[in-house]
């Protein structure tokens, strides 16, 4: 990923601030090298991923969040989705309400005010904002249709994670059903714009069985003994940066994914400037970060 725009101060930022249906036969038994993988980053420069959105600006996985980090010439924005109690997939990180909106003063006898245990016109009330900051008071749980519509607005890339897939079963299918209606699973999109990634083994082998074209990440930091199993079925392995050294990030580079190309390393979540530089090192192709000006004045970008 490449800045568009010159980096402003994230003080200058904040300030602008203010103001799938059901797999098809076709898809299931297309070739899993259909399309080449998803590549993040230079041969001499990882890509620079915003967590979030500019998450350390902005009030996390809002529309705002993503929009600021375009503000800040930042292509790649990773999201978390989960689905509410009558079928709607939303973006959420956590499994509860309770830290990122004012669900408690709202609905204040639902605790522990699980996303699933809302529909999504309740979750729509709600101010996803204020525990941020005013400025950001009235900002929304953003659905994953109006999410991937931003997205697509801006020009971006998404990196999106199902999030706690064993309490949604099913979730794989209903994340690709969005995508499809958005148009987010034609070529382009597929070949270049698009990663879905989760800690769930299971989801991210469900995503690639419905999907085989897609390009596909697992969270986590399998031991090197087992990286060439996970190779069968994803193309990325997406390690936190506290569990990775060079040699870790060099047998991981050693296989072939999915797709029959190198498997990548994107590291998570990297927000000092001395982080993103180790990491930088160890020659990762992707840097998942809330402060994304500092990783990429710390990489070069």
């Amino acid at each position: 990923m490449s800045a568009r725009t010159a980096p402003a101060t994230a003080t200058a930022l904040l300030s602008a601030a203010a103001l799938l249906l059901p797999a098809t036969a076709a898809h299931a038994s297309a070739p899993s090298g259909a399309h080449a993988s998803v590549r993040l980053g230079a041969d001499d420069e990882p890509a620079v991923i915003a967590h979030r959105g500019a998450s350390a600006y902005a009030p996390e996985n809002t529309l705002a969040a993503i929009d600021l980090a375009d503000r800040m010439g930042f292509d790649w924005v990773e999201n978390d989705v989960q689905r509410t109690k009558d079928g709607e997939l939303v973006v959420v990180h956590d499994d509860s309400l309770a830290r990122t909106t004012n669900v408690e003063q709202v609905f204040p006898g639902r605790a522990p005010w699980k996303i699933k245990d809302f529909t999504a016109a309740e979750i729509a009330t709600l101010d996803a904002g204020s525990w941020f900051g005013p400025e950001f008071a009235g900002a929304r749980v953003p659905t994953l249709k109006q999410y991937v519509n931003r997205v697509e607005r801006n020009r971006q890339k998404l990196l999106l994670e199902i999030k706690k897939p064993e309490l949604y079963p099913g979730i794989e299918r209903d994340t690709l059903r969005v995508l499809r209606k958005a148009g987010w699973l034609n070529r382009h999109h597929v070949k270049h714009r698009l990663v879905i990634q989760s800690f769930g083994v299971d989801s991210v082998k469900a995503v690639h069985a419905q999907r085989p074209d897609l390009t596909t990440g697992f969270l986590g930091t399998p031991a090197v003994a087992d990286l060439p199993e996970y190779a069968r079925f994803t193309d990325q392995i997406n390690p936190t940066h506290t569990s990775i050294t060079a040699d870790y990030v060099a047998a991981v580079h050693k296989l072939k994914g999915a797709h029959g190309r190198r498997l990548q390393v994107n590291t998570w979540t990297v927000n000092t400037a001395a982080a993103a530089t180790r990491v930088d090192e160890f020659g990762v192709d992707g840097i998942i970060t809330n402060n994304p000006d500092i990783v990429r004045d710390a990489v070069g970008e």
